[in-house]
């Protein structure tokens, strides 16, 4: 069984990426890009399109050697980096805590975008993880106390168990960040902006530390 894909094709005509016209701060380039992609989305969501600009892939290290990716949502990014929320005892988690070095991705497909970021991650401060969970919908917050993430389970209604049990539990009161759930801080060593460009000579600029300050660079397609 199989399916061959060859035929697929698109030429990429939306932008371009010229060094004279890019910001020595890979961060401005990114808000800047970022901000477009959330015009871009305006628009879409009024044709109720589900594309979320803050859609990110977290690449991690597994302590069986293999590298893990999946999407989670960017909530915060800001000169100290990049952060996001998750289960500290989930698979990422731990992935993470015994091995900082990450990698996010972002594709930003209807600007044909794409930002490859690097860097290691931290826990935030519990202080700031209690207060974004105060914002977070009640649901989401009964979601974080009633799934074990990436735990293994006989079956989702076991899940629909605990979220009842919960809302019984919580009822008429405030819920409580749980004590394995919280943010992390990506703080970025580099950046890679991967703009599409026709006949496959796509533009690539990359920023690197050296010695505290960002030096840029444009890499072959």
């Amino acid at each position: 069984m199989g399916k061959n894909l060859s035929g697929y094709r698109k030429n990429y005509i939306k932008g371009e990426l010229v060094e004279s016209e890019i910001p020595e701060n890979p961060l401005e380039l990114f808000h800047a890009w970022f901000d477009e992609m959330e015009m871009v989305l305006k628009y879409r969501r009024e044709l109720n399109d589900s594309v979320e600009a803050n859609a990110m892939t977290v690449a991690t290290i597994g302590a069986d050697g293999f590298p893990k990716s999946r999407i989670v949502l960017l909530k915060e990014f800001s000169d100290e980096g990049f952060i996001f929320f998750t289960n500290y005892t989930s698979e990422k988690g731990i992935s993470l805590l015994n091995n900082p070095h990450t990698c996010l991705s972002f594709f930003w497909s209807g600007l044909e975008r794409q930002v490859i970021i690097k860097g290691k991650a931290e826990k935030i401060s519990e202080e700031k993880s209690i207060a974004y969970f105060n914002t977070r919908p009640r649901g989401s917050q009964l979601g974080a106390w009633a799934s074990n993430q990436s735990s293994e389970i006989e079956s989702r209604e076991i899940l629909n168990n605990n979220l009842r049990e919960l809302e019984l539990k919580f009822k008429d009161i405030d819920i409580p960040k749980p004590e394995n759930w919280g943010g992390f801080l990506v703080r970025p060593e580099s950046f890679e902006f991967w703009q599409g460009r026709s006949n496959r000579l796509h533009d690539r600029i990359f920023y690197g530390k050296d010695k505290g300050a960002w030096s840029i660079k444009r890499l072959a397609p």
